[in-house]
């Protein structure tokens, strides 16, 4: 807990910017539920896993390969099973959907948790000719979840974990024309467009879920030091590790917010919304546009169509 954090007052859920996942679960029984998680093999994914794990849930985690995934999940007990989704490579997506619905054995899914991402990435990478950090953070988690909603509860939730960096996307959200990032292509600024596609992706989503039970929200962690930041150059990550004891969050502050979202009663009914410290917050002011949100969600459908199969 860094110092910042003993300082912050709790929210009206009763928690704020220095509570844990346990905090935010404590009392709460998950025996009988289904989890799936993504990026479970470190950081915010893998205290994601534990803590709901520890409250009784039953976890399907996933990770780049399922090596990886049923390594970390190994210590959580014999309650969980770990999957391949490499978000960047649309197959294998396709092939956790598959694997996650064979692995359910006709229950569901009660929340389905996008947490894994890649961030500020030093040069334009693209994948089938769309920035690499939109792909994987975005159209992957969209393949992923679309593919998955037949199979979420009556009342199951979708978490999206986006960021504040969505407050570094470029004017109007989203650079339909640019897509590529080819143009003055910039780190921060093409990750934050995927964070403020993950939250026009859950506004959207949330709309399409409405008269139903079940919700769709984005959640912005917290600012801590994980693997995301293995691309940052070595100046900053240093200066990132001296910030983190005086201002950032732990790995087990990162993850209440999700968790809280996830399953906490007090998210039950709220969806469309976008969620700092387990407490509902404002985002960029077009991060809550409906007419963006409706066409990333047609453009993104245009791109998955065009995708290779097989």
């Amino acid at each position: 807990m860094s110092l910042y954090s003993k300082l912050q007052p709790k929210g009206p859920s009763g928690f704020g910017y220095g509570s844990t996942a346990e905090d935010v679960t404590a009392g709460l029984s998950l025996a009988g539920k289904t989890f799936l998680v993504t990026g479970c093999n470190s950081g915010l994914g893998l205290e994601t896993a534990r803590v709901l794990a520890m409250r009784g849930g039953r976890i399907i985690g996933t990770a780049r390969t399922a090596e990886k995934a049923s390594a970390a999940l190994a210590p959580l007990g014999g309650n969980t099973i770990g999957l391949e989704c490499e978000l960047s490579e649309p197959n294998s997506v396709r092939a956790s959907v598959r694997a996650v619905k064979e692995a359910l054995s006709g229950a569901r899914i009660d929340a389905l948790i996008c947490n894994a991402g890649i961030m500020a990435l030093p040069v334009n990478e693209q994948k089938h000719g769309v920035e690499l950090q939109l792909f994987t953070n975005h159209v992957g988690h969209f393949i992923l979840v679309t593919g998955l909603l037949d199979a979420l509860a009556e009342d199951g939730r979708v978490v999206m974990v986006s960021s504040r960096a969505h407050l570094r996307a470029p004017k109007g959200g989203i650079e339909f024309d640019n897509l590529s990032g080819a143009r003055d292509y910039a780190p921060w600024k093409a990750y934050g467009q995927s964070k403020i596609a993950n939250l026009l992706f859950a506004k959207e989503l949330a709309r399409r879920l409405e008269g139903t039970k079940r919700t769709a929200n984005a959640i912005h962690p917290g600012v801590i030091f994980t693997n995301l930041s293995r691309h940052m150059n070595p100046v900053a990550r240093t200066a990132f590790r001296v910030l983190g004891s005086l201002m950032m969050k732990d790995v087990a502050e990162g993850a209440a917010t999700q968790c809280y979202v996830a399953v906490h009663p007090g998210a039950s009914a709220i969806s469309g919304r976008y969620w700092v410290d387990s407490n509902v917050a404002e985002p960029r002011a077009d991060g809550t546009d409906l007419a963006t949100a409706g066409k990333l969600w047609a453009v993104t459908e245009e791109i998955v169509a065009r995708l290779p199969v097989g």
